[in-house]
């Protein structure tokens, strides 16, 4: 199993092919952009667990990428090691004040930037800040981001999102096989919150086969069809021939489950008013475990 996904951020051919060679070697997955937009898109498209990025960038400096990661909700949480020539304190003070992690300067010894970058994607995880097996936000920031929604005053929509018969997979195909699938989900939530929302958008993944959504788009219905489209349809990629054929598994006691698909339970302060966190979570899920085609007006919360 992957150690973790790091992107370095490098414009030097040469040491970014070095860094590539030498963490895929420990066990890392490793993306590499040439230049602070490459590494905004790529980060956006799947978020890494760490990012080295170096400080000059043909296009823009590591500091701005860096500004812009920390003000965007679904990067600001990702630890980011500065690679530099500099060596003066000012420089330093000033990537620690933008929200960097760490800083090392070349010429670096390889085996003290494994240590570093060892060290804080397990401190990271320590922190019970991102789950290992989706890379997305988990327990800590998704109450964060919670408790940020009962001081808004922008118009938002809270999703409670479940893969459906996602035990009855695991039971069927083993925990690897999970882990992959819980990428995929990642990946297509991702990418449908960037095709729908907006770059202060959220996305955690709360345990298991439960993932969360904030989104202050005003297009939040077109999100919800268009995730529950995507995943009941592309999921099938992840079975057998034979179940996708049948449209079912059989699990070891001869009961069967049918293939998995997306639910999804959606409330927003547009037609709520909500007393606390818990209320907005628990209104979420008793949406999302409605039957189809079952009304969906609001609940009256109003103080």
């Amino acid at each position: 199993m992957s150690k973790g996904r790091i992107l370095v951020v490098e414009d030097d051919f040469d040491i970014s092919n070095m860094l590539r060679i030498y963490f895929s070697g420990q066990g890392y997955e490793v993306q590499v952009a040439p230049r602070g937009g490459d590494a905004l898109t790529l980060t956006r498209r799947q978020l890494p667990q760490l990012i080295v990025l170096d400080i000059m960038l043909p296009d823009m400096d590591g500091y701005t990428v860096c500004r812009e990661l920390r003000q965007t909700t679904r990067t600001s949480h990702i630890p980011i090691i500065f690679l530099t020539q500099r060596d003066e304190r000012s420089d330093r003070i000033a990537g620690l004040e933008l929200g960097a992690d760490d800083y090392i300067t070349k010429p670096f010894d390889i085996e003290e930037l494994k240590l570093r970058v060892k060290n804080a994607i397990e401190r990271t995880d320590r922190e019970k800040s991102m789950d290992p097996r989706s890379n997305l936000p988990s327990s800590r920031l998704i109450e964060d981001q919670l408790r940020l929604l009962m001081r808004a005053s922008a118009t938002w929509s809270y999703m409670d999102i479940k893969i459906n018969q996602f035990d009855a997979f695991q039971e069927v195909y083993g925990m690897l096989a999970c882990t992959e699938l819980l990428r995929f989900a990642a990946l297509v939530l991702t990418e449908v919150v960037d095709e729908f929302g907006s770059p202060d958008d959220f996305i955690g993944h709360a345990g298991n086969d439960n993932f969360v959504i904030i989104t202050y788009s005003t297009k939040a219905q077109q999100m919800r069809d268009r995730l529950v489209e995507r995943f009941d349809e592309e999921v099938k990629q992840h079975y057998s021939f034979i179940d996708r054929e049948r449209g079912h598994i059989m699990l070891e006691n001869g009961e069967t489950r049918p293939l998995m698909t997306l639910g999804i339970g959606v409330v927003s302060n547009a037609t709520q008013r909500f007393a606390d966190i818990r209320e907005i979570t628990e209104l979420a899920a008793e949406a999302r475990r409605k039957p189809a085609g079952a009304p969906t007006e609001p609940v009256d919360t109003t103080w």
